[in-house]
């Protein structure tokens, strides 16, 4: 009896340490020139947290009512002028998309303003106000094939 107490015991321990050990955070700024870059992070990273991005709106794939359907998102910081005056962050569970990418990297700190950024994002899906200013949240809708438990509709 011990010994298969012990036996589960050691399977379980097994199964958690490979867990922990497969959530690699990658999270980073990219930095693409002096006013000029950008923030990969990953949702409830120390990054993402350190940023002030926890009302951020983004949907868990791995979420058992949604079946591999999330969003990442998009997430830019104001003044109270209408001025980016924060790198752009993009909050991503898996791969971020490259066309994103290329036009978060092109907003430049200071200069951009938020029309500027609807006209290329669209209008954002929140905000959310901040004693110097706002952060605009662009939600992007994704899927993870991983994460869907399979079949259509019962």
């Amino acid at each position: 009896m011990k010994s298969s107490s012990a036996a589960i015991a050691l399977l379980v321990a097994w199964l958690l340490v490979s867990c922990v050990s497969n959530a690699v955070d990658d999270s980073r700024y990219v930095a693409l020139g002096a006013r000029t870059g950008y923030y990969i992070v990953r949702p409830n990273s120390p990054l993402f947290r350190q940023l002030g991005l926890n009302d951020a709106p983004w949907i868990d794939t791995a979420d058992r009512f949604r079946h591999g359907y999330g969003a990442d998102v998009l997430a830019f910081r104001f003044n109270r002028g209408g001025i980016l005056v924060a790198p752009a962050t993009y909050i991503a569970q898996e791969s971020p998309n490259e066309f994103y990418i290329r036009r978060i990297g092109s907003l430049v700190r200071g200069r951009t303003t938020a029309s500027e950024v609807e006209n290329l994002f669209g209008h954002g899906h929140s905000d959310s106000k901040r004693p110097d200013g706002y952060i605009y949240y662009y939600s992007l809708p994704i899927y993870n094939p991983a994460e869907d438990f399979g079949g259509g509709r019962r």
